[in-house]
């Protein structure tokens, strides 16, 4: 039996330069700390051996505090050993930073960076493919199906890039073939640089990133944890869950006579849950001008409770009757503006962006009269 850890995508590093200030150091933090959560995984399920499929930094050029604090930490958790495959973004074309790590590494780290059997320990043979450049242009995998090894060994491959049914617009030869586990006889195949953990084959796995950095794939954090019996037979795989942060979003569909409020209420995560999550509110359907004030209002008053809560409305219609425009005013300059937006917002000879644009103007007036009638 032969046990391990899949994970990769660490991303360490990254600036996360699109979220608020206070929220960026927080983030790098929490992706530093998956190394030993990571570890904690290992120890308490007998695993030996951490594969990092590629990306464990976000950039080709990490600052030497990322590079140095990443590789102390891993040689704290020693006996452990970390197979680090350079991918994309941290490719064999930075020289420079795969000699640094060299230079500073512990006993217990191996960088897969060559195409050659790697023995990790006796009767288990990894064949790595590590990425020669952000764009490589060619299958790396394509070298494992040649590989020998000796026979009764279990054989493990590693890479890091796209499977060709994820990347319907991209040339053959840039992706991997989705049996190569298949062709090259391998035990398992283990992925990097999807960031959901995907099942391609019972032989082929992406692991996803231990720590979620965007919205996309809305899961949570996780590692594989592996085991093969022997050469030939099935691996078993059991997810185990990594991340600090939970990313998620959460549609809120309306309709005209809802109570947006309440229905926000039920929506969002309670108690300390709050502070680790990240939080998209994605409004569509219908709602009279007095609930889309009212909901933005009550994302503005709950947002401090969470790393993160955004609302993205672009998918919500507002209704509007000529109560609504009574609440912004009855007559005068006020009256006249309100009706000259509404016509705008549903005037199907303008452009969409037009509409959006005096829709929006319409609903900040509403609110602004609110604001000054309280």
């Amino acid at each position: 039996m032969f046990r391990f850890l899949h994970s990769g995508d660490l991303h360490l590093g990254k600036r996360f330069g699109n979220m608020p200030e206070d929220l960026r150091g927080r983030l790098r933090e929490a992706r530093h700390g998956i190394i030993a959560r990571l570890a904690d995984h290992a120890r308490a399920q007998g695993a030996t051996t951490v594969l990092l499929a590629g990306d464990t930094f976000d950039t080709e050029t990490p600052t030497p505090e990322t590079r140095r604090q990443a590789i102390a930490e891993m040689g704290h958790h020693a006996p452990i050993r970390w197979v680090v495959l350079p991918g994309n973004h941290d490719s064999l074309q930075a020289a420079q930073l795969w000699s640094a790590l060299r230079g500073n590494a512990p006993d217990n780290i191996v960088f897969a960076a060559e195409t050659e059997v790697v023995i990790l320990s006796p009767g288990v043979a990894l064949l790595p493919a590590p990425c020669t450049a952000r764009r490589p242009g060619r299958d790396l995998t394509h070298w494992m199906d040649g590989a020998a090894t000796p026979e009764g060994t279990i054989r493990i491959g590693l890479a890091h890039g796209a499977i060709q049914q994820f990347s319907e617009d991209a040339a053959a030869s840039d992706v991997i073939a989705p049996d190569r586990a298949r062709r090259a006889g391998l035990d398992y195949l283990a992925l990097g640089d999807w960031h959901g953990a995907i099942a391609v084959n019972s032989h082929t796995h992406y692991a996803g990133t231990p720590e979620p950095d965007r919205f996309k794939h809305d899961r949570p954090g996780q590692a594989l944890l592996v085991s093969i019996a022997g050469p030939g037979s099935a691996p078993e795989v059991l997810p185990l869950e990594t991340g600090s942060f939970t990313w998620r979003t959460l549609p809120l569909h309306l309709l005209s006579q809802d109570d947006c409020v309440a229905a926000l209420s039920g929506l969002l995560p309670a108690g300390p849950l709050r502070r680790q999550s990240l939080i998209r509110i994605e409004a569509s359907g219908r709602t009279r001008l007095a609930g889309r004030t009212a909901l933005a209002s009550a994302v503005e008053h709950a947002a401090p409770e969470f790393a993160l809560l955004e609302l993205d409305e672009s998918a919500l219609s507002t209704d509007c009757e000529s109560e609504d425009l009574d609440l912004i005013d009855r007559a005068g300059a006020l009256r006249q503006a309100a009706e000259a937006l509404l016509a705008e917002s549903t005037d199907e000879a303008r452009s969409e962006a037009d509409r959006d644009v005096a829709r929006a103007a319409l609903v900040r007036l509403f609110s602004y009269s609110e604001k000054v009638a309280s």
